[in-house]
């Protein structure tokens, strides 16, 4: 194939994608009032399966008393056009989550032809675990990392005269950058693989520089959750931690 028929390619696959999300966005803009009452808010009360589990074990150390049947937090909304806005822009987020996979195979489809026979089985391998990988990520980021975080952010009180009000604006920018920038945390072990099949990347420097990236990704921890408390910082330090060393594991040698 010449460039000009690999760029018309590469369109094609774009447009894939656009018709796809747009698709997958339609249907989901039409039942975004449910998703968004029983998913999106629901780490704002105390149904919430999270708090259940953790009020049942009693009282922990440094957290919230989850046990306390009567936390809930009012979204408000202060702009006019902020509600509408929301239901188009969490509907073509929940999209993009959606067809993930698929822009994923649209990825693997244009570069396919490029690789060998041989390279061609550990590439696939590696989108399909790429793409698992993503949405452990969210996952882990919507079940335990944000509840936490949210939680003790709404019911911290720099003076009783203070009454916090959340804006809607500012809880779903919290909500998407959190899950989404956990989700692409767990990316971490693909990024380390295809720096190493480009050479840049081998597994003695992982090793080497291993209480350094402790420290990062201690600082990178206290950074995506701002509680400050052991606990919650633990839940976010462990599972990058054993990404990192997932990805040692799956870079090469020298």
């Amino acid at each position: 194939m010449t460039f000009w028929e690999h760029l018309e390619e590469l369109r094609w696959s774009i447009f894939r994608i656009a018709i796809a999300a747009v698709m997958a966005m339609v249907v989901i803009f039409i039942f975004m009032p449910y998703i968004f009452t029983g998913f999106v808010l629901g780490p704002t009360t105390s149904d919430f399966f999270l708090y259940k589990w953790l009020g049942s074990l009693g009282q922990l150390p440094f957290l919230p008393d989850f046990a306390t049947s009567d936390f809930k937090v009012d979204i408000i909304n202060i702009n006019v056009a902020s509600q509408f806005m929301t239901h188009i822009s969490t509907s073509l987020s929940f999209a993009l989550v959606v067809v993930f996979p698929y822009i994923m195979y649209e990825i693997w489809r244009f570069i396919s032809p490029a690789l060998y026979d041989s390279e061609k089985r550990g590439v696939r391998v590696a989108f399909l675990f790429g793409t698992v990988m993503f949405f452990i990520g969210c996952a882990v980021s919507y079940c335990f990392i944000f509840p936490f975080t949210f939680r003790f952010l709404a019911e911290y009180q720099l003076s009783d005269q203070i009454t916090n009000q959340i804006s809607l604006n500012s809880y779903m920018s919290t909500f998407l950058g959190m899950v989404f920038m956990i989700g692409l945390v767990f990316e971490l072990p693909l990024l380390a693989w295809l720096l190493s099949k480009l050479g840049v990347l081998r597994r003695e420097f992982l090793q080497k520089y291993r209480r350094h990236a402790i420290v990062i990704l201690l600082i990178l921890a206290a950074f995506i959750t701002p509680t400050g408390d052991p606990i919650t910082l633990s839940l976010v330090f462990i599972p990058l931690y054993l990404l990192y060393e997932l990805s040692v594991l799956v870079v090469k040698k020298s």
